[in-house]
């Protein structure tokens, strides 16, 4: 079997190839950080198994499907790899498109990958032409966004786009890969809006978006180190250890690493 990953998060990519790598009946794997990328790696390569993350930036995972099917290619068995509710879950279920719901676990994804291998050809595209429609409203619903009054201007933003926000005195500050917008609101108000997008709390004065979280490393005073994509670091302290956990939809050989964050 040959399966290729696509995932933006890096902590869910490793986590899904640590448990493909463990199979077997697994002779080949590659990852990919995006669409674009996995477009690369489909159109030099063979796949019998896409695990495929829906919310991915520019080219979503349903809108990469749309491009496989409209191709020539033969197509791979998709598992997508989703967050979505139980309604845009109830889309899956009723065209039989399979899907791992994250947060994931290792029978999950083998009975996934299990169920995809076994397919035919032809199976695998009539499940994904009669799917399509309904699953590209999934891809289609306006994004999330944040409304920032600034210099006398409403501005939108994607909470997607955020990778920090620090608290300046009155004001937070929100970091985004390029430029920063400043906010007259709490630290406190802000972590609890942006909950349910993936942000976690890890300093009294610092909430990070978890999808740029690429390293975290123990310090001796008890604390982590903990560093984002484009280098940046900031320091977990020992009231928010506990919210690594929240980092990662699922952990492997990390029990001794995070024992006194439970």
């Amino acid at each position: 079997m040959r399966v290729l990953i696509v995932d933006d998060e890096p902590l869910s990519r490793s986590a899904l190839e640590k448990i493909v790598s463990a199979r077997l009946d697994v002779e080949k794997f590659d990852s990919a950080r995006d669409s674009f990328e996995a477009i690369e790696k489909l159109g030099t390569n063979q796949y019998d198994v896409l695990l495929l993350d829906i919310n991915m930036p520019e080219l979503s995972g349903i809108e990469l499907v749309n491009r496989l099917v409209a191709g020539d290619a033969p197509l791979p068995s998709v598992v997508f790899v989703t967050a979505h509710d139980q309604y845009a879950i109830a889309a899956f279920e009723q065209h039989a498109v399979d899907y791992i719901l994250k947060p994931f676990s290792i029978e999950r994804i083998d009975t996934a990958l299990d169920t995809a291998l076994h397919r035919s050809s032809a199976e695998r595209a009539k499940i994904l032409i009669d799917a399509l429609p309904q699953l590209r409203g999934l891809s289609e619903k306006a994004a999330p966004r944040i409304a920032i009054k600034s210099k006398g201007r409403i501005i939108f933003i994607n909470p997607g786009d955020v990778m920090a926000v620090e608290a300046e005195g009155n004001y937070v500050l929100l970091q985004q890969r390029s430029g920063s917008y400043l906010l007259r609101e709490s630290i406190s108000t802000m972590a609890e809006k942006l909950k349910a997008y993936g942000f976690v709390r890890i300093h009294r004065s610092v909430i990070i978006n978890s999808a740029y979280v690429q390293e975290i490393e123990p310090c001796l005073t008890g604390e982590y180190a903990l560093r984002i994509r484009g280098g940046k670091q900031y320091t977990v302290t020992r009231t928010y250890k506990k919210s690594l956990r929240s980092l990662a939809e699922f952990w492997i050989g990390t029990d001794s690493f995070l024992a006194d964050s439970r």
